[in-house]
């Protein structure tokens, strides 16, 4: 494993040529706060040139280790890219890095609120209700927050509208 997906225009058919393999996770290269890769990222492409454009498509996928947005319980779950298709301008002939087209693919295939019931293992995935304070009784413990029956805080707003 070579930790990079290197392309030599040189060596590539006409036609075009499968390539298949893995990257290091270290590859990501994601802040401690975000979601963390848990194994390389596997591919299987094929890799075709059309003028001045190189043209990978195929799949994608790598796991990652999600922080659920509703539990707050780490997940993992895979990213796949089943048609994934990878569009690499080529500015001078020789040798193409594209490892870094292929780390962006996944990355935008991200979740945008990860939760734990779409992991690999699907888990139960429910708000604990100890952390729900609105409209719990006061036995729990739990500070309720105050609701002002007569909050004139909005009426400098209200004028506001009633002038337009």
């Amino acid at each position: 494993m070579t930790g990079r997906l290197i392309i030599d225009l040189a060596n590539l058919p006409e036609e075009g040529k499968g390539f298949a393999g893995e990257l290091p996770k270290e590859i990501f290269d994601l802040p401690e706060e975000d979601a963390q890769a848990v194994g390389p990222l596997e591919y299987d492409l094929w890799v075709h040139r059309f003028g001045s454009e190189l043209l990978l498509t195929g799949s994608l996928s790598a796991a990652f280790e999600f922080t659920c947005v509703r539990t707050l319980h780490p997940f993992v779950q895979t990213i796949r890219l089943e048609n994934a298709a990878v569009s690499l301008e080529i500015e001078r002939e020789g040798q193409i890095d594209a490892t870094e087209a292929l780390r962006e693919e996944v990355l935008i295939a991200f979740p945008v609120d990860p939760k734990c019931e779409d992991g690999d293992v699907p888990q139960k995935c429910e708000i604990d209700s100890r952390y729900l304070s609105v409209d719990k009784s006061a036995e729990d413990g739990l500070p309720t927050p105050p609701r002002a029956e007569n909050d004139d805080r909005w009426s400098a707003l209200d004028i506001l509208k009633d002038q337009l």
